[in-house]
């Protein structure tokens, strides 16, 4: 004869999973605008009509932010990136950026980004 086992419930989250990132460290999740995924390269890579030029009109390392200014038609384009693209542009820097896949090219550095706003 056995036993009627308990049932014990998951437990419940209380809090958000941070990413490494917000601690100063290498991001920890790919997940838009953290660390770039492998397959999430080399699909952008794979559909090269898609990237858009820009020029970087602010960046600001601290908060991880850059805006953008397409090429083509001007447009206004804001990227969070905790991965370091802030770091790694100033303003007037030529860039890609491939909107299907949020990912920004910096000469042959490759980030990825989260959209932020459009203006």
């Amino acid at each position: 004869m056995s036993t009627p086992h308990r049932h014990l419930p998951p437990l419940q989250v209380r809090e958000r999973a941070a990413c490494m990132c917000v601690h100063g460290e290498s991001c920890s999740t790919f997940a838009p605008g953290h660390a770039l995924h492998l397959i999430q390269a080399r699909l952008a890579s794979a559909t090269p009509s898609e990237w858009l030029d820009a020029i970087v009109e602010l960046s600001d390392a601290a908060d991880g932010v850059v805006v953008l200014r397409t090429v083509a038609d001007a447009q206004r384009v804001e990227v969070w990136s905790g991965s370091g693209a802030a770091h790694e542009v100033a303003p007037g820097t030529p860039v890609a950026l491939h909107g299907r896949y949020g990912v920004l090219a910096v000469g042959s550095l490759r980030f990825n980004v989260a959209t932020t706003a459009n203006a």
